[in-house]
């Protein structure tokens, strides 16, 4: 009687696998390719969410971003396109009335000329309260970002980006301390942030206390612009419509004109993006099963050819004693090898379909970044492959055990 760690055993399964080895080939890469299409696909949908994450940071995404246009309909003795101008007023009172909102961001911003020593450039100029790094978090490398009391004082410090650090400072000087002149006022150095990718408008090179923007170009109660950030449960979408309403009201304007305030909702496109990325996924894996099960299917019509073209040799074992059960289990063990090493194969070659993919995509545009897949979803595929093979081998095992000794024998 053989068992599974007896010699004999691989030998007969090494002997029918050998004997048609492009049949073979062939019912291995149909296998193969589902386990294959699973990891390959999988991965780069991870390295796609990703640099998704990446890209929003420390970005708080239930936000919404609101700022002043002009009217689109006539109201209350005003002409149309009339141009609305948002007041630092407007943000405390949206704070005050509207519900869900967690944090309001007053935000101001234009473009000055800035020098140090010999190097210059014309940089976005921000004047920003320390509340924006709690809703949009930037990442120091040097320094500090703005303080309670740079707000308080008015003072002429500056937090610059890291493309500024590089385009006015030597290589490898430290910046902080240091005096630069925006709009031929000096402005000290107090932190450098790394650059990112979050495109959401104007980009912010250098931020300055929003009290100071204020005094220095004159804008009295003007602000630019307002970033609105709700509460985990807040139906942001609902925000953005009761900010607009509540904007209306203040400035005069008509309840229905849709063109006086625009806004961007941040918290909408983030659902739609991470909507995508499920549906990717949820696809990802839908065809990788039925890849999978395609190539399972084949290995139980092979298994069943086989066990056709060794009816006599059944026969032959049956007659000399052997029991059913180690006909089913040979042929049963012969499906788990055939799924087993085609499973193994469609990992290594998914693997190096991401190694590839990682190694092409380390530019800062690219679109994928670490592209990988959990170890625990390649176990479990790898074990959901076996279980089927086992599976779909006890159909012609089945059958194998069926095989009468004596018809067998008959057969040419």
């Amino acid at each position: 009687m053989k068992t599974i760690f007896d010699i004999d055993t691989w030998q007969e399964i090494y002997g029918v696998l050998r004997k048609n080895v492009t049949r073979t080939i062939i019912t291995i890469i149909g296998v193969m390719w589902g386990i294959f299409i699973l990891v390959a696909l999988l991965g780069a949908a991870k390295g796609f969410e990703n640099k998704f994450q990446k890209q929003i940071g420390d970005l708080a995404t239930n936000s919404v971003f609101v700022w002043g246009q002009s009217t689109g309909m006539p109201f209350d003795g005003f002409q149309e396109g009339r141009p609305m101008r948002l007041k630092l007023s407007d943000a405390e009172i949206i704070k005050e009335h509207v519900k869900g909102i967690e944090h309001v961001v007053p935000r101001n911003q234009n473009q000055q000329n800035v020098l140090r020593k010999f190097q210059d450039g014309r940089y976005n100029i921000a004047g920003d309260y320390p509340l924006l790094d709690k809703v949009a978090k930037k990442n120091l490398m040097y320094g500090r970002f703005l303080n309670d009391q740079d707000i308080k004082l008015n003072r002429k410090v500056a937090v610059i980006s890291q493309d500024v650090y590089e385009d006015i400072f030597e290589k490898d000087e430290f910046p902080i301390g240091e005096l630069i002149e925006i709009g031929e006022i000096n402005y000290k150095v107090v932190g450098v942030f790394e650059r990112t990718d979050i495109n959401m408008g104007p980009r912010d090179d250098i931020h300055v206390p929003f009290t100071t923007f204020q005094k220095v170009f004159n804008q009295g109660n003007n602000i630019g612009w307002m970033m609105i950030t709700g509460k985990p449960d807040a139906n942001i979408t609902q925000i953005e419509a009761d900010v607009k309403l509540q904007l209306k009201n203040l400035h005069n304007v008509h309840p229905e004109d849709s063109r006086a305030f625009g806004s961007f909702n941040l918290g909408e496109r983030f659902e739609q993006v991470t909507g995508f990325l499920t549906g990717m996924q949820f696809l990802t894996v839908f065809v990788g099963l039925a890849t999978l099960l395609a190539g399972v299917f084949a290995i139980g019509n092979i298994l069943l050819i086989t066990v056709k073209e060794r009816t006599k040799e059944i026969g032959i074992r049956r007659a000399l004693g052997a029991r059913p059960w180690e006909i089913k289990s040979q042929i049963i063990l012969e499906s788990v090898v055939l799924s087993l090493f085609a499973g193994i194969l469609g990992i290594i070659g998914g693997g190096a379909v991401l190694f590839l993919l990682n190694t092409m995509s380390s530019g800062p545009d690219a679109v994928l970044l670490n592209s990988s897949v959990d170890i625990y979803i390649v176990l479990l595929a790898l074990l959901t492959l076996v279980v089927l093979g086992t599976l779909i081998g006890l159909i012609p095992a089945n059958r194998a055990t069926k095989i009468k000794p004596i018809e067998a024998l008959r057969e040419e």
